[in-house]
């Protein structure tokens, strides 16, 4: 059964924002559902108020201007698979886009709503995350924009605040030399939950290394930046041994659980296999 709640339906983003600011504390953002409805039916979450934003059109789209690349916070994920300027500047996000859950799933779900859920699975915010992408958060206040690496606080715990809603996510266009990929690994090709996930963006001239991001999924709390690992590579040849000491760094970075998916300690070894496995991808695509 159904928790009680009320539902508002603004026509456009000014009315969004007064109505999230009047509504209180428990009110929640609605668009793909995919997540949201879910929990709703479940009763494992219980909203006095739904926020329904599938009127906002101004919510949704990809733009790039100004040497960075802008997204809707109502885009879907399939947007993002039909995006050449997607495929072309953020091909991590790309290939996480490709195995994000179902095709009915895909047409739905948002990136914004994936960002907001918390989970530590959520496929597209470790590729979000080696972008060094930003989150805006729009309130009757204005606009504020927040370093995704910075957005959560803990396990379903973040900064945004009540009467806030995520309308954009931006990061800068990559230079030429950076390589972005992604791997999910899961217990089947389809409509699977994370076991471990793993994004690197690394910038390379010659063999050396100047840019190193590396971020992981289902691994911690929340997706997480391996820093000491980047720290590890950039401004040093990417030599096997240099790629071997980062992989180590990034297993040692991360907490991962046991659950019925995976236990930590095989999470943890994926961490090492995967990272080594992006960064030499990388560096094979230069060449």
């Amino acid at each position: 059964m159904y928790a009680e709640f009320d539902l508002t339906t603004p026509a456009d983003l000014p009315e969004a924002v007064r109505a999230i600011g009047a509504a209180g504390k428990n009110v929640v953002p609605l668009s793909g559902g995919t997540n949201v409805l879910v929990d709703v039916r479940s009763q494992r979450l219980a909203p006095d108020y739904l926020l329904d934003l599938n009127r906002l059109g101004e919510l949704r789209g990809i733009a790039v201007d100004g040497g960075r690349l802008t997204l809707g916070a109502r885009t879907t994920v399939g947007d993002l698979l039909a995006s050449e300027a997607v495929a072309r500047h953020a091909p991590a996000l790309a290939q996480a886009a490709t195995v994000f859950a179902g095709q009915m799933v895909r047409n739905a779900a948002t990136v914004a709503g994936n960002i907001a859920c918390g989970s530590p699975a959520a496929d597209l915010v470790p590729p979000l995350l080696s972008l060094d992408a930003e989150v805006t958060l729009t309130s009757v206040r204005g606009n504020r924009s927040l370093a995704l690496a910075d957005y959560y606080l803990g396990y379903k715990s973040d900064r945004r605040e009540p009467d806030e809603l995520i309308t954009a996510i931006s990061w800068p266009v990559p230079a030429a030399n950076v390589f972005g990929r992604f791997y999910k690994l899961a217990r089947r090709k389809g409509d699977a939950i994370t076991v471990t996930g793993v994004a690197v963006s690394i910038g390379i001239a010659g063999s050396r290394c100047e840019r190193a991001r590396i971020a992981l999924g289902s691994v911690a709390p929340v997706p997480m930046r391996a820093r000491r690992a980047e720290a590890l590579l950039e401004g040093a040849d990417l030599t096997p041994d240099r790629i071997a000491a980062a992989a180590k760094a990034a297993m040692e970075e991360c907490s991962p659980i046991d659950d019925v998916r995976a236990t930590g300690e095989y999470r943890r070894h994926m961490v090492g296999v995967l990272v080594a496995r992006l960064i030499n991808a990388a560096v094979q695509a230069q060449k």
